[in-house]
């Protein structure tokens, strides 16, 4: 996943950077590191994203082994996969800020360590309370990695060239861990159970954090925004509340006095974070940046794109492996030519601005991307993959361009010195997209499975009841029946997962669509770049 990320630990610009106080060499202000540092530094940095990317998508093929053992209800398996992603992106600002008054350094740390004591705790966990708590600290640490590894690296590369390319490679560093995740995971999952997933980031992070606190030196900004912690619990707990609910509509196929209390009480708390970020003299997120037309259209369009993006591999994983039998390794394999697609549209976004400009080159993706996902609902078969492969590799060149193209064209609709600002809301669209998309997507596919669950003849009302829950609970209730109802329950299992996984891709598609038919209509040049012949 090449998505282009300038984080949001580069901090506010008031018409120049501010200066950054660095106790490299041990002198404030002190000479340049030596080379070999600098790009060990680098090494510490982009190793620790490069886990950070794997987090992400890791886990999608390990759910089915994962649901067998722990048996989470479908809004539990929910949280299990994308309460990290949320997490991260409600905390990358907050960390942000906070690591420029505490230090980077300390900051990234900390960050190691909380990433591998969760990533042991998720390895035992022995109940899906536990788990999700575990990937929830992951989130954490993944945070305060995030919000200041660039700026580290802003300090640490004083060239422009250099820091360049070291920036360009810490951002491949997380495309490449969240590309190789499905894979990765397949591989340790077969051989070692689901827990190893988690546990192979331990001895990494070991490593890393020995390193890193030689080699990273401190820094923080002399004169630190003021770090908000009414609008960090406003923002936490609201979100979290709307997800919640979301989640609880879809195991339940319906909304009772429950959900929709909590989900009126979510929104409550987001607008009310939203109307003190207005009011407050330094908010944790400037709302004044959505006032300009083109930034706010390019934000949706990575948020659009990038959760429907994590949504396919997600439900793909699942797709081949409880419709069409896929081991987890031949499922993490299939996902291949979409990660391949995806790099090959990062790498040509650019071509393609070039030829058609933003505005076109990313409706035009965001077209590709919203077919691509019509032929699957149309003409998908798990057990045919030959008729999966064109959309795949097309959704994946789609999503590649779009994800390049709209971060630059976040940064490009903000003013020079709101950069900063503009990079934090570019990072945390990228996270909140992806925990957003599966979250709705999760919700639709679950109500469908439930509803569309046919009684089977043989099994009894608390048995029809078990196996309506998911599809591992279909599986739990089989290993107690006779082999000629087992085969009936595991074929109307397969038969409501796979209509739910086409509805996840209707919905999908019409999303994306909208998505492009409002990146044409709002992403218009101002009149200035008319006049002078830009598009």
């Amino acid at each position: 996943m090449t998505e282009s990320k300038v984080p949001a630990a580069a901090g506010p610009a008031a018409g120049k950077e501010r200066a950054e106080h660095s106790t490299a060499s041990g002198q404030p202000g002190g000479p340049a590191l030596r080379a070999r540092q600098r790009w060990l530094v680098l090494a510490v940095v982009s190793g620790s994203l490069f886990l950070c990317g794997i987090d992400l998508t890791v886990l999608h093929v390990a759910v089915p082994s994962l649901s067998r053992d722990l048996e989470p209800s479908p809004a539990q398996l929910l949280w299990i996969v994308d309460v990290y992603s949320l997490t991260l992106a409600a905390l990358l600002v907050t960390c942000g800020t906070l690591g420029d008054r505490i230090g980077r350094r300390r900051m990234v740390l900390s960050g190691f360590l909380t990433f591998g004591l969760a990533s042991a705790a998720a390895a035992f966990s022995t109940s899906t309370a536990q788990l999700i708590a575990a990937r929830a600290a992951l989130g954490v640490g993944a945070a305060m990695i995030m919000a200041s590894t660039v700026a580290i690296i802003r300090v640490v590369f004083t060239d422009d060239r250099e820091r360049a390319m070291a920036i360009g490679i810490w951002t491949s560093a997380h495309s490449v861990g969240a590309t190789i995740g499905p894979l990765a995971g397949g591989l340790v999952v077969e051989r070692w159970g689901w827990g190893a997933v988690f546990l192979i980031n331990v001895p990494v992070i070991v490593v890393i954090l020995a390193v890193g606190a030689r080699v990273i030196p401190e820094s923080r900004n002399p004169v630190p925004r003021r770090w908000d912690v009414a609008s960090v619990a406003l923002s936490v707990t609201g979100l979290a509340a709307v997800v919640y609910a979301l989640k609880q509509a879809g195991e339940h196929a319906g909304v009772n006095a429950v959900i929709v209390l909590t989900a009126l009480a979510g929104s409550a708390l987001l607008y009310t974070f939203v109307r003190r970020q207005r009011r407050i003299r330094e908010p944790l997120l400037d709302f004044a940046l959505f006032r300009e037309r083109r930034f706010t259209t390019a934000t949706l369009c990575v948020i659009g794109c990038f959760g429907s993006y994590v949504a396919l591999l997600f439900f793909l994983t699942q797709w081949l492996q409880q419709v069409g039998a896929y081991s987890p390794v031949l499922a993490g394999l299939a996902l291949m030519p979409l990660a391949g697609a995806n790099a090959l549209g990062a790498i040509t976004a650019p071509w393609a601005a070039n030829r058609w400009g933003n505005r076109w080159a990313l409706t035009g993706a965001l077209s590709l991307f919203a077919l691509a996902y019509a032929a699957i609902a149309v003409v998908g078969d798990a057990a045919h993959y030959g008729e999966l492969l064109l959309p795949l590799l097309a959704a994946g060149y789609g999503a590649g361009i779009v994800m390049t193209l709209g971060a630059d064209s976040i940064m490009a609709a903000a003013q020079p010195e709101r950069s900063g600002e503009a990079a934090a809301i570019q990072e945390t669209s990228f996270e909140l997209g992806a925990g957003l998309g599966v979250a709705v997507l999760g919700t639709v596919l679950a109500a469908v499975y439930r509803t569309g669950l046919p009684e089977v003849p043989g099994l009894s009302g608390e048995q029809q009841a078990r196996a309506g829950e998911s599809f591992a609970a279909a599986e739990d209730v089989m290993a107690h029946l006779p082999s000629g109802t087992a085969n009936a329950v595991l074929e109307s299992a397969r038969h409501a997962y796979d209509r739910g996984f086409t509805a996840v891709s209707v919905i999908a598609a019409i999303g994306l669509a909208a998505t492009a038919l409002m990146a044409s209509a709002l992403l218009r040049p101002r009149p200035a770049a008319k006049r002078a012949g830009e598009d």
